[in-house]
Formats: structure tokens, sequence, C-alpha cells
């Protein structure tokens, strides 16, 4: 699928009635470095590469992403843009305000950035009524299952992960060079304080050159899997 229609989506308010889905489902994205190969809005297209099979699979309300978050531990880096941790929580607040108002009363989070800890207080909060995905099981059950090699831990940040769920879902947007570009740093005992920069001068904390698109497609139907008990504990009337 062409990238830029990745923030879109082309139901009319007819389909969306036809549908009738109790639980939508909004991709949290960021604009933020990812190395020299990787594009500032990668963590938008990987959310929404994801909502966009759950979509496909699970009968759910698909909404256009957040494409700006938190992401001020990339601030070194030219080209990063970030909102404060209380409007995110106020725009995603509004939105599932919105979305009662017109039927649909449960919504999950498709978070693409891990900087984005306000969003399991809003979900913590909302008693129900939100669903934060994925979480971590479901996250190492899908690097299992796609053969990754490094741990969730070094594969922070522009790694093995998200280079292959590019390669495999938009390798256009892969530039050269993520095969010699791997940079581990275990070690990241203040990173809320001193950000990323303090850890990597390159922007990559991870091991991108053991990616490959056959990892991105095993990944993503993992995570498609995995949600449906998501959709099960949000709204058990559903199939």
């Amino acid at each position: 699928m062409d990238p830029l229609r990745l923030e879109t989506t082309t139901d009319t308010t007819i389909d969306a009635r036809n549908r009738a889905a109790r639980v939508a489902v909004l991709p949290v994205g960021s604009f933020e470095q990812h190395g020299p190969f990787l594009p500032l809005a990668t963590d938008t297209v990987i959310a929404c590469t994801i909502a966009q099979e759950i979509a496909a699979a699970h009968p759910v309300q698909l909404l256009p992403p957040v494409t700006i978050s938190c992401s001020h531990e990339h601030a070194a880096w030219a080209g990063t843009v970030s909102i404060s941790a209380s409007t995110l929580y106020s725009v995603v607040r509004d939105i599932a305000d919105s979305l009662r108002l017109s039927g649909v009363p449960r919504l999950v989070l498709v978070n693409g950035h891990g900087g984005n800890y306000v969003l399991a207080n809003i979900v913590q909060e909302s008693l129900g009524g939100m669903a934060l995905f994925p979480g971590l099981p479901e996250l190492l059950r899908a690097r299992a299952a796609a053969g990754l090699r490094t741990s969730i831990d070094t594969d922070m940040h522009a790694g093995e992960l998200e280079t292959s769920i590019l390669l495999h879902a938009h390798p256009e947007l892969v530039k050269a060079g993520y095969e010699t570009a791997d940079s581990v740093a275990d070690d990241r005992p203040h990173l809320l304080t001193l950000g990323v920069a303090a850890y990597t001068t390159s922007g990559v904390v991870g091991r991108p050159s053991l990616a490959s698109a056959a990892k991105g497609k095993a990944l993503l139907a993992s995570l498609v899997e995995s949600f449906a008990g998501y959709l099960t504990a949000l709204d058990p009337g559903e199939p």
C-alpha cells in the first residue's frame, strides 16, 4: 500500500454505520529520528500498518493516526518534533469521548512509539474503556514467532523489529545503510534524563543488520492474531 494512504481511511459515514463497530482502533505514532536509513515517520507508518492489518481481520473502526507525540528523548536530532504528554493525553481522551457520542464505546490505542508512557495512564484511568496494544506479552510472542535474534532490550530503536516491518510493508522507505548501522547500548540507566543521544551517536540502538522482510511479515501476522484477545476483553459480546 502507498504509505501516503496510511494516514487516511476511505470509509464513508454509511460504511461506518453499516459496520456498527463497538471498538475503534487509533494508531499513535511519532515524528522522530530513526537513524540515517528510516524515515522520521517510522513509528506512525508502523502503527498504521499494524492497525490496518487488524482492521482487515477484526470488526473494528479504523481511525486516522496521531502523527506527533512524545519524542523528547530524541530532540538532539534534526527533524524530531514533539508535543507534551498532557497534550497527547487530552487529544486521546477527546477522541475517546467523541467516539462514544457516535456510538463506539471502546478504543484501542495501537502505539508505535515506546516513549508515549502517558498512554498507559490514559488506559488505566478508562476503567475498561480503552486498551493499549501491543503489550509486552504480544511483543515477545511476535518476536519469537518471527525469529528475531536481538533481545527486546537491545532492540530499542531503529533496530531489527522496526526495520523488518518496513522491509516487508514499505521497503521503499528503507534507505541503504541499515546493513552496517548496528549500535548496541544495553546499559541506558539515565535515558529519560539524558535522552537517546547519551547512548548513541547515530540515533540507532539495536541491530538493524539482522532485519528482513520475512521477519516483518511474521511479526505482523502474530500481532494481528494476538489482537483477538484484546477485542474479547473490551467487548465480550463480539465474536
